[in-house]
């Protein structure tokens, strides 16, 4: 039930329209829990008993951590929780790859080998879920948050709908409270519950879906295309990720205001970013904040040595590539960008010690270069992201490098251009904070011109073959 299909648009009005009616707090939570497990099972009902029967397992082991006194048991039953959410997600996301990788790894060293090719099902959403889950107990072991006692609040927690399938990863601290606290029904909210998913819905159809003809064929096999055509696919598929992700969560935080509940913002106008570091303080920031709370910080995180530090970025980044895919492409990427942030630490503390290099980078066009050699390495770390094997990236990588003959790009480059405009114009207004001052300051009339207009547009741009969103595959 994709966000931006009819099917959904039906799914939330009947939703948003029975919630609002209703009288009654609990019955509200009752709905929603229900709807969201229809959510989920109009995909796999199957996967969808699976999910809920975990969730209550991890409700349970909770209640039993919170309970304990002896530290023995309450580390025991925080292993069964965090081996079982992680055993979970290996089984049907990395099994495969792990008996593939095993398998050329064999072959390699001479070995004759077959290994099974497991058929299994990928639960949509599940690398996200489980993190919630995981963030949820290690919580209750640390004394942060009691235990949940109401299994309907914590199911909620879990399965509600608009983050369910790719975030943002909701923190338990902040959620859990928000489903005891009373529903008001709020002009306002409601007002920035639209743009949101307006602007969620334009970046979707306008944008990425409009990028990935540009990108896919090129993606597809870079050997038939010219230079110029593979540098135009890498942007369109940067702005392509950044829209198709960005304009999720703004739908999810959107629909979720429209229901009273929060959502943790995930993107800050990450091209504006003028280092790797500052990047991911941008970039999808709540698996960020995951990835640092619960293994930087704990594998000692940038106390120790410098050695130390530079394994930390590894150990995490490598693990996070690996979070988006089970390949090695993936796992490449993330360890390329661990290698950046080591780089810019050590270029950082180079320049805190030469105050005239330092004043340089803060100047206008000190910070112009800096955004635009971090734009250029992400785009370039997407060339691995992108490709299904670290030959055909590589192969990119000389064809962008050194020329290559070839077919021109997929559409006109005018569509590309008017693309990048449009982010680059949403990033000056979001990083001046000057949108909320502008929107607020229209009459409301215009405010909904704007708004039907907006949409329009994006209907109107929206390819005929409309695509799945792309973190569903992570």
């Amino acid at each position: 039930m994709l966000f931006c299909s009819q099917q959904f648009v039906a799914f939330f009005a009947v939703v948003f329209a029975a919630y609002w009616i209703l009288p009654w707090p609990r019955a509200r939570v009752w709905l929603l829990l229900v709807a969201s497990y229809v959510f989920y099972a109009s995909w796999n009902s199957g996967l969808a008993i699976l999910i809920c029967f975990t969730t209550v397992v991890d409700y349970w082991l909770a209640r039993g951590i919170d309970a304990a006194s002896s530290p023995r048991l309450r580390k025991a039953l925080l292993a069964v929780s965090v081996v079982g959410n992680l055993g979970l997600l290996a089984y049907f996301k990395y099994a495969n790859f792990f008996l593939r990788s095993l398998e050329s790894a064999l072959h390699a060293a001479g070995a004759q080998a077959a290994l099974p090719v497991l058929s299994v099902i990928l639960p949509i959403g599940i690398s996200f879920y489980t993190f919630e889950a995981i963030n949820y107990t290690v919580d209750v072991y640390r004394r942060r948050i009691p235990a949940e006692r109401s299994l309907p609040d914590f199911l909620l927690f879990i399965l509600f709908f608009p983050h369910m399938i790719a975030g943002p990863i909701v923190r338990a601290a902040d959620f859990l409270p928000q489903i005891r606290r009373p529903k008001r029904w709020s002009w306002l909210r409601a007002n920035l519950g639209v743009q949101l998913l307006i602007l969620g819905v334009f970046k979707k159809l306008a944008i990425a879906d409009r990028m990935a003809i540009f990108a896919d064929p090129v993606f597809a096999d870079p050997t038939q295309f010219r230079t110029t055509a593979l540098w135009m696919a890498t942007f369109a598929y940067a702005l392509q990720v950044y829209c198709d992700f960005s304009g999720y969560s703004d739908i999810a935080l959107g629909t979720a205001h429209l229901l009273g509940y929060k959502l943790a913002q995930n993107f800050n106008a990450p091209f504006a970013a003028r280092n790797i570091a500052d990047f991911w303080r941008r970039w999808h920031m709540s698996l960020g904040s995951w990835f640092r709370d619960y293994l930087f910080v704990p594998l000692g995180g940038s106390r120790g040595s410098e050695w130390t530090t530079a394994r930390n970025y590894l150990i995490v980044f490598t693990l996070c590539g690996l979070w988006h895919g089970a390949n090695w492409p993936m796992v490449a990427w993330g360890a390329l960008h661990g290698l950046m942030l080591i780089v810019h630490r050590h270029f950082h503390r180079f320049c805190e010690r030469r105050p005239r290099l330092a004043a340089l980078w803060g100047t206008p066009w000190g910070t112009a270069s800096a955004v635009a050699l971090t734009i250029a390495f992400f785009c370039a770390s997407l060339v691995v992201f992108r490709n299904q094997s670290l030959g055909a990236a590589g192969q990119m990588f000389v064809g962008m490098a050194f020329g290559a003959a070839g077919r021109g790009p997929p559409i006109n480059g005018t569509v590309l251009a008017f693309a990048i405009g449009v982010v680059a114009i949403g990033h000056v207004a979001s990083v001046r904070a000057r949108w909320p001052r502008w929107v607020a300051a229209w009459p409301s009339p215009i405010r909904g011109l704007a708004l039907a207009a907006t949409m329009s547009v994006a209907l109107l741009l929206a390819p005929a073959a409309g695509q799945a969103f792309i973190y569903f595959h992570f």
